[in-house]
């Protein structure tokens, strides 16, 4: 953890500084940001790691509920800030905050808590399916599929047949499908990533942009600091684009390591579940595990072009308080697990 976050660090302050200088007079501006971001997460983790993970299976509902409210109040005009046609966020002053964080947090509890008590599954589904929905309406498909795709692998571990599984699976495709084909401003992202030849200068600059960065980097890349895109030519490069700067500077041999890097961190989590004590212990751990896995997957996935940007930050790299704070709370709970497993 404090190897990723210490290169999520350097590599922000290497890809936003001609952003930060044009726009804030700092070529350090976002670096420093994430430095404090940094530190409150490892606060989050210090605490959570102090706090028997028997105690989230009594806050769980509460903290579903209060992610709940926070995903209703995003909504309301005057409490949710818009930006870039989605309202995501809710501003405190100068904090801005983003709900949709806190229910992948919360998803992760309360799914472990229903399951290991065995409430029905439609009761499980019901919530995960509430949260999307809320999520779906800011609006932000990437974290819809996000929330699914932790509720469902937690169901997978859990011990829910593989029939139920795929029932359950395809019917959030068929109703990812059309909620994306029923609303225009994700129809658009669609079939811009259809059609990414068309309209270079426009609706496919952005993506056009990452393959540049990623074809320039070829097998050892440019050298470190010297990506030609990250000079406002690639938008997005201190968050959802920055792996594609990552990729420019150390090519495919270096970008293939921190691959393997983030890999290697979700399956020691996966490892941590495996000696979990006991049952809710080990689902909370492996829901923890498929949300890094899960946003890992989605964002660089779409980097490559395997999937529609869909504006997913890369775990410890992509600039953003929430998230990290989030991450690494979530993280101290994975390490209490480890203090009782059973070795």
């Amino acid at each position: 953890m404090v190897l990723l976050s210490v290169i999520g660090i350097l590599a922000i302050a290497n890809a936003s500084a001609p952003q930060a200088l044009m726009v804030f007079s700092n070529p350090y501006h976002f670096a420093k940001q994430q430095v404090i971001w940094t530190m409150l997460g490892f606060l989050g983790l210090f605490i959570t790691y102090n706090i028997h993970y028997s105690y989230w299976k009594k806050v769980a509902f509460a903290i579903g509920g209060v992610s709940l409210l926070f995903l209703v109040a995003v909504l309301i005009p005057g409490i949710g800030d818009k930006f870039l046609g989605a309202r995501r966020w809710i501003g405190i002053g100068s904090f801005n905050f983003q709900p949709s964080e806190l229910a992948k947090f919360a998803v992760v509890l309360v799914v472990a808590k229903m399951s290991d008590e065995k409430y029905p599954l439609s009761y499980i589904i019901g919530f995960i399916g509430l949260v999307s929905l809320l999520i779906m309406f800011q609006p932000d498909l990437g974290t819809t599929i996000v929330i699914s795709a932790i509720g469902i692998f937690q169901l997978f571990a859990a011990g829910i047949s593989f029939a139920s599984l795929f029932i359950i699976g395809s019917l959030a495709s068929l109703l990812t499908g059309f909620l994306i084909l029923i609303s225009d401003y994700r129809r658009e992202r669609l079939l811009t990533f259809l059609e990414s030849s068309t309209d270079p200068l426009g609706k496919s600059y952005h993506m056009r942009q990452i393959l540049i960065a990623l074809g320039t980097g070829g097998l050892f890349g440019v050298g470190i600091g010297q990506s030609r895109q990250k000079h406002l030519f690639l938008p997005e490069t201190a968050s959802d684009s920055i792996f594609a700067v990552i990729a420019e500077e150390v090519g495919l041999v270096g970008s293939t390591v921190l691959i393997l890097l983030l890999a290697f961190f979700v399956l020691r989590i996966l490892r941590v579940a495996s000696i979990a004590p006991d049952n809710f212990s080990r689902l909370l751990a492996s829901g923890i595990a498929f949300w890094m896995m899960a946003q890992t997957f989605l964002n660089l996935s779409s980097i490559v072009a395997i999937t529609p940007l869909t504006g997913i930050p890369l775990p410890f790299f992509s600039y953003g308080g929430s998230s990290l704070v989030m991450i690494l709370t979530a993280l101290g709970i994975i390490l209490n697990i480890s203090k009782y497993a059973q070795t």
